[in-house]
């Protein structure tokens, strides 16, 4: 919801409801030009036209409610949804390039390829835990991970090798995202921490606790 007098408000407010019958939204995201919301709900992901505010269609085909989900770009600039649900117990999707990876309750992360659709990598064990959340680190090739148990680890994107780990939160990270210098985690311990990214590869200080994190807490 969109309130008058936020930064990004219109003359009006606007609501997106999902339709009666429709369980909670698990999970959204924007595609590249910022006109389509994606909601997932239940077993499907609903389509929303931000510039008119109606719904403009609903993809179907798991059997579980849809957990999580990213969106990217094909070559011919069609948006390109990819989901992961409770049917095969997936928690966590990123994109970085034609490369997909994936995190889940059977605590490994899977690395994809995109066109190809074909399992390049995987970490059976990554986590001692579920893991619940993956971010791409800014500037590196770098990939982080988080699990239910509040660890936050860090790998690198072409060998999946694990290049470090710390305790970033006492309780389950539940999201990961980036902009082109921090990296956001969020936790069901009501926090919010932003880590500085710095350094290359051959130190774990882009997400060490030499980043000195800082803390938002949750109302």
């Amino acid at each position: 919801m969109v309130n008058v007098g936020d930064a990004c408000a219109a003359n009006t407010n606007r609501t997106v409801t999902i339709p009666a019958g429709e369980n909670q939204i698990n999970q959204m995201a924007l595609n590249a030009s910022g006109t389509v919301l994606y909601a997932a709900a239940g077993n499907s992901v609903r389509a929303w036209d931000l510039r008119r505010f109606v719904s403009t269609g609903k993809l179907t085909g798991h059997l579980g409610p849809v957990m999580c989900l990213t969106v990217d770009q094909t070559l011919n600039h069609q948006d390109l949804v990819i989901t992961g649900s409770k049917d095969h117990y997936i928690r966590s999707l990123v994109v970085r390039g034609d490369l997909l990876f994936s995190g889940s309750r059977d605590n490994g992360i899977k690395k994809w390829d995109l066109h190809r659709k074909d399992l390049l990598q995987q970490v059976p064990n990554a986590h001692r835990d579920w893991v619940c959340a993956l971010g791409a680190v800014p500037g590196a090739a770098a990939l982080l991970s988080g699990c239910r148990g509040g660890v936050l680890k860090l790998w690198h994107t072409d060998t999946m090798g694990s290049l470090g780990e710390l305790r970033g939160h006492d309780s389950p990270i539940n999201s990961i995202s980036s902009n082109s210098s921090h990296l956001f985690t969020a936790s069901d311990d009501r926090t919010v921490k932003i880590w500085r990214a710095r350094g290359g590869l051959d130190s774990t200080a882009d997400t060490g606790p030499d980043a000195a994190a800082d803390e938002v807490a949750s109302n």
